[in-house]
């Protein structure tokens, strides 16, 4: 039985699906198969009720030390095992719990423009039916509620995007040696160079891994009266999967995902206004992300030229990836 080595420990929606299956393909690295364990999330059992779709994630966090260490049984002698659950940053008990217990850990932490974060995330649970709310500003005005109702972590679209605080507490726990932050738009746009960053980080051969696979691109399914009526089967199906044992439940609600995603268009770019009318809420954490990490992120706060991620046709037979499984 064996711990990781390495965590890629955040953030949601910046490439980490993507990084952990690029990483994956490196003979001296070996990842979990269940990309996001969560493990360190909790300390015992995880919560049973939240907003949609959430008590299905809950049921397939991996929680028991003994299980998690089984995650790691199959990497070869000699490799570095690594898992990924970009939550880990946001939740300072769970950096805490990491620190306990495996405190020479390195983490990988991509941090994306905070606003296009926010609304990939948004995008997300709307292409899989689980977001009620058909539009993103209105959607982020809920987040102070849905925190106060126990929705899970991945419904808050701006607290999640708080860099600055969350890698301040990080760097009180480890020192900075041991984190690598990298910049989402470097991953996109230069994946063989931040590829082999990464690898000189955690000590295995650089120059192997020169890609970074298309995984997770999000749909845009359009605000119609069948997406309406898929997407109340989708929250209703999932109220009555809480019933079914073990991992019937997201089998039951995969079928109707697939249907509502199917011929939806590439997900669509964020405009600006909308940039304008959130941007406000991240200015002070950009700001001490700036004096924690000593670097420039001035352009988070420029009008773009360009918008959205890892966007465009999905591979055939390619679904979004779904409650922390690769698909």
């Amino acid at each position: 039985m064996a711990l990781p080595d390495f965590l890629i420990a955040g953030v949601p929606k910046a490439g980490t699906t993507a990084l952990h299956a690029a990483l994956s393909r490196h003979p001296g690295l070996y990842l979990s198969q269940i990309k996001e364990p969560k493990f360190f999330l909790t300390d015992g059992p995880p919560p049973t009720k939240g907003g949609p779709g959430d008590a299905l994630t809950y049921r397939e966090h991996v929680w028991q030390r003994d299980k998690y260490e089984a995650l790691f049984d199959a990497a070869p002698a000699g490799t570095l095992r690594g898992e990924a659950t970009p939550f880990y940053l946001h939740d300072p008990e769970a950096m805490g719990r990491i620190h306990d217990l495996i405190p020479d850990a390195k983490l990988i932490v991509i941090v994306r423009d905070p606003v296009e974060r926010a609304h990939s995330n948004w995008t997300h649970l709307w292409s899989a039916g689980l977001e009620p709310v058909g539009d993103f500003l209105r959607a982020c005005a809920e987040q102070d509620r849905r925190i106060a109702a126990g929705w899970a972590p991945f419904w808050r679209y701006l607290e999640l995007g708080r860099y600055g605080e969350q890698l301040e507490h990080a760097f009180s726990l480890f020192p900075r040696e041991q984190v690598l932050v990298i910049r989402y738009r470097l991953l996109i746009d230069d994946p063989a160079a931040t590829l082999d960053r990464i690898c000189a980080f955690l000590g295995v051969q650089p120059g192997l891994l020169t890609e970074i696979p298309k995984e997770n691109v999000t749909a845009h399914p359009e605000r119609t009266l069948a997406h309406r009526a898929v997407s109340l089967g989708m929250r209703a199906s999932d109220t009555i999967g809480r019933l079914l044992p073990g991992t019937a439940a997201t089998a039951a609600t995969h079928r109707l995902e697939r249907l509502l995603q199917r011929g939806a268009r590439e997900r669509q770019p964020l405009s600006w206004e909308q940039r304008q009318a959130v941007l406000p809420q991240f200015i002070d954490d950009i700001k001490r992300l700036e004096i924690v990490l000593d670097e420039d992120f001035s352009n988070w706060r420029a009008p773009r030229d360009r918008s959205g991620g890892m966007v465009g046709a999905r591979r055939p037979g390619q679904a979004q990836a779904k409650n922390g499984f690769r698909r």
